[in-house]
């Protein structure tokens, strides 16, 4: 089995909203000055998913937060995301991804 990635899924008004970060990062605190996020499971666990299912979840929600190496990596290197975005805390990368449609 491959690298594992922690999803939660859920609506957000007209949009499907998804969170995904590497399942190992979960309880973790990052801080930067008086930046401090926590990587919590109420936010980020849901299921535990394989590369493939969290790219698909990736390419078809509307909203996606991303954190961890292998889950911000994921959508930099299959063009959902710009590593331009990428903001990282203790060396831990955070992406956001926000899809408009007509």
């Amino acid at each position: 089995m491959g690298p594992r990635f922690s999803v939660r899924t859920s609506p957000y008004k007209d949009a499907v909203l998804v969170n995904i970060c590497d399942e190992e990062l979960i309880g973790r605190t990052v801080t930067e000055g008086r930046l401090q996020v926590h990587i919590s499971k109420e936010f980020y666990f849901g299921e535990v998913v394989d590369r493939g299912e969290a790219l698909r979840l990736i390419r078809s929600c509307s909203i996606v937060n991303l954190a961890g190496e292998r889950s911000v990596s994921l959508a930099v290197d299959n063009e959902v995301g710009s590593r331009e975005a990428v903001r990282e805390i203790e060396g831990i990368p955070f992406l956001m991804i926000y899809k408009f449609s007509n």
